[in-house]
């Protein structure tokens, strides 16, 4: 059963330098909140042509991207090994 909660802090998301014509937003794992378990990151990213992001490893834990219903854009993903998709707007 669901119990309503009161949120307990509010701030704005800081913008953060990440890949080649990214804007991120950073609300879980900035220096304001550290830690906010089970979750690392929340992020809101927008990325121009070109760009991208540099490799990274995501080892010990799993990601997940949803490109919001009302986007004009979509989002292409290619990991390391190769394994590539493209997300569509409300994941279509």
């Amino acid at each position: 059963m669901f119990t309503p909660r009161q949120i307990a802090k509010k701030f704005v998301a800081q913008e953060e330098k990440e890949g080649v014509g990214a804007r991120v937003y950073r609300s879980i794992g900035s220096s304001r909140l550290r830690s906010l378990d089970p979750f690392l990151i929340l992020d809101e990213a927008s990325v121009g042509l070109p760009g991208g992001f540099p490799d990274h490893p995501h080892r010990g834990f799993e990601t997940v991207s949803y490109v919001l219903p009302t986007s004009k854009g979509h989002m292409y993903h290619e990991a390391f090994l190769g394994n590539n998709g493209e997300l569509r707007p409300g994941g279509r």
